[in-house]
């Protein structure tokens, strides 16, 4: 059994297994495509992650691995046919973000049905891929109800310069990891339409605000929003020229259409599917900007007037 498996060898998958390694663990990178698997295996590289090298102690394999712990990094619509393809697992890691559009589940609640009785975790925080394989400072959440398996997936992944803080609030940091996507998609509408950083710095606040009532309406505390699974992650990905979402939100912003921006990647841009199955999930709650972005996103609404309609809105206390 190999000591650390991470099921994902997208760029966020990939970084994972290097700092896995760097952490001192055995680790098997799994590809689902067999053809991916052998190319990364032969070459060290990874398309998605350019100018990295896989170093030669990390396994790359298309087969399902056992582990003892386990890091699933498949994107957000595959994490339930992936974790599904699992045997006997022992310990689970979620390190993707999002909602499942088809039963509006967050990643732990689809590994708790498919492996009922597994300790869960899961990872979260501002990170983008490049800068934790490249080894540059950064601090993330283990995020779990049990703080012995909060230690000992902290323990086995953190490094120096990659520190990891427990967390018992797992619901509030699946659901900032969630909507942070979302909002970063307006937060780049913003800035494509020219609107302005005052507006950005604006959509930020008011969208740590909108994550705060989403967080504690669904079972989530307010203080996990002001961490690095919310607010962090949130500024992150709403400022870093490297955030799929915010680029998308810019082109979007300048006229593009979402189909040609879509087309044009061969990466995953999870507000895309987040956004209607968030705003579903959260029910008759009042998420305006995180409805604003499902609406562009559906074609209910041009930018120009989710932007009108969110600045039409009545004014009230903060």
């Amino acid at each position: 059994m190999n000591d650390l498996a991470v099921l994902g060898a997208g760029a966020w998958g990939t970084a994972l297994a290097i700092q896995a390694l760097r952490a001192g663990n055995q680790v098997v990178l799994w590809a689902r495509d067999p053809a991916r698997a052998q190319l990364i295996a032969h070459s060290r590289h990874n398309p998605r992650l350019p100018g990295i090298r896989l170093p030669d102690e990390i396994s790359v394999t298309s087969d399902i691995p056992k582990a003892s712990i386990i890091l699933l990094a498949t994107p957000m619509q595959f994490l339930g046919s992936v974790a599904a393809r699992l045997q006997a697992p022992g310990k689970l890691v979620a390190c993707c973000k999002g909602v499942e559009t088809d039963t509006l589940k967050l990643p732990l609640e689809v590994l708790a049905d498919l492996h009922p009785g597994v300790p869960l975790a899961i990872l979260t925080g501002p990170n983008f891929a490049e800068e934790i394989a490249s080894g540059k400072p950064a601090a993330s959440v283990i995020a779990a109800t049990g703080p012995a398996l909060r230690e000992e997936i902290a323990a086995r992944l953190a490094t120096p310069g990659f520190r990891l803080y427990g967390n018992d609030d797992p619901i509030g940091a699946q659901l900032g990891a969630a909507a942070k996507n979302v909002i970063a998609i307006a937060a780049g509408v913003v800035i494509g339409a020219r609107l302005g950083e005052n507006a950005r710095a604006g959509l930020i606040t008011r969208g740590l605000a909108e994550l705060a009532r989403l967080s504690t309406a669904l079972g989530g505390k307010r203080e996990t929003v002001m961490g690095l699974s919310g607010l962090g992650d949130l500024v992150l990905t709403c400022t870093g020229e490297a955030s799929r979402n915010f680029t998308l939100g810019v082109a979007l912003g300048r006229g593009e259409s979402l189909a040609a921006v879509l087309a044009a990647r061969t990466t995953v841009t999870e507000g895309v599917a987040t956004a209607p199955a968030l705003v579903a999930r959260a029910g008759t709650l009042d998420l305006p900007i995180c409805s604003a972005v499902a609406a562009i996103l559906q074609g209910r609404s041009t930018p120009g007037e989710a932007v009108a309609s969110v600045l039409a809105r009545p004014r009230r206390d903060e």
